[in-house]
């Protein structure tokens, strides 16, 4: 019987109760004597008991649903709310558990359609900067050296300078390319790109190390790039805002049917007590987990600094979406 019905049947037998002692035999002495006030106050509290463990009961799963819209996040998907109650509250938690699988869905295939424009607007610029920014720096390198060759000898330790900087910028420029485009993953795997990854990272004052087990099985391009990007996400926000000396690149095995990635650093630690909003990069990692059906945590790692842990199922498992 819906909650409605059931509040109103009860309310409505109280009240006939309640009219039928009033019309019949039943008296109130004036003034009311104690046993008869001690049941007229028993009377009432018992009718207000009722009510509200009636309420309670019947707007119980009102709570629950209530909190799971506070908490609901649809970049952490959850256990739905359970379907409980009767009537319209059943069916309330049923549309909402509706609504959240749409707003997933939806979510996902935009989050597809607006990395996958991402990937392809980075191999664009990654092309341009090898075909255009540096060919037109190295053909600088040559002229350089020409008129090096031919200048006064006051003048050519100037020019030299001139080329170790012109030299310095088309090697950044060709970093920044391979960071847009990982050709290496295209080309040798996952496992060398990510070993790549740890040592374009390491300089004189981060060391990254690597521990990438064998015998890993494939997941397929879209998952192979997915966590080449948390990688290279999370070993950026290592290098840039935690102060660490070191950070460890792990991916084995997680079980019979997934595989896990950690990076893990020795720098200020994550404080994920305060509720404060996530950045750019840590959302991005977890949209791209989600087109995999992955799962992302990121949090404090044990000993201090932060650990950034993707797993992902192997096999049919592994959802088809573009990353």
């Amino acid at each position: 019987m819906p909650l409605f019905w059931r509040i109103s049947l009860f309310n409505s037998v109280v009240l006939i109760a309640a009219t039928a002692l009033l019309l019949g035999p039943v008296t109130v002495s004036t003034p009311v004597l104690l046993t008869e006030a001690a049941i007229l106050t028993a009377g009432l509290v018992v009718i207000l008991i009722a009510n509200i463990l009636l309420l309670r009961i019947g707007l119980g799963p009102l709570r629950q649903l209530a909190r799971a819209m506070t908490t609901t996040d649809l970049l952490r998907p959850r256990v739905r709310p359970k379907v409980d109650g009767d009537g319209e509250i059943a069916e309330l938690i049923t549309t909402f558990n509706t609504m959240l699988d749409r707003l997933e869905a939806e979510r996902a295939l935009s989050a597809a359609r607006t990395l996958s424009a991402q990937e392809s607007e980075r191999h664009r610029v990654a092309q341009e900067l090898y075909d255009e920014v540096g060919q037109t720096l190295a053909a600088v390198l040559l002229d350089l050296k020409r008129v090096a060759d031919q200048a006064p000898e006051e003048v050519r330790e100037q020019l030299s300078q001139v080329q170790e900087t012109t030299r310095a910028s088309l090697d950044e420029i060709r970093r920044i390319a391979r960071r847009l485009l990982p050709g290496v993953l295209e080309e040798l795997g996952l496992s060398s790109a990510l070993r790549s990854l740890s040592d374009e990272f390491t300089g004189p004052s981060l060391t990254v190390r690597h521990d990438i087990a064998a015998g890993l099985p494939g997941l397929g391009d879209n998952a192979d790039l997915v966590l080449y990007r948390v990688a290279q996400e999370g070993l950026t926000n290592a290098a840039r805002h935690s102060g660490a000396r070191l950070v460890v690149l792990s991916l084995d095995r997680a079980g019979d049917d997934a595989v896990r990635l950690r990076v893990r650093d020795d720098g200020r630690g994550f404080d994920d007590s305060g509720g404060a909003a996530e950045g750019a990069g840590i959302r991005g990692m977890r949209e791209r987990a989600l087109l995999i059906g992955a799962d992302l945590v990121v949090g404090p790692a044990r000993g201090g600094g932060t650990e950034v842990r993707l797993t992902v199922p192997v096999g049919d498992r592994v959802p088809d979406r573009v990353a």
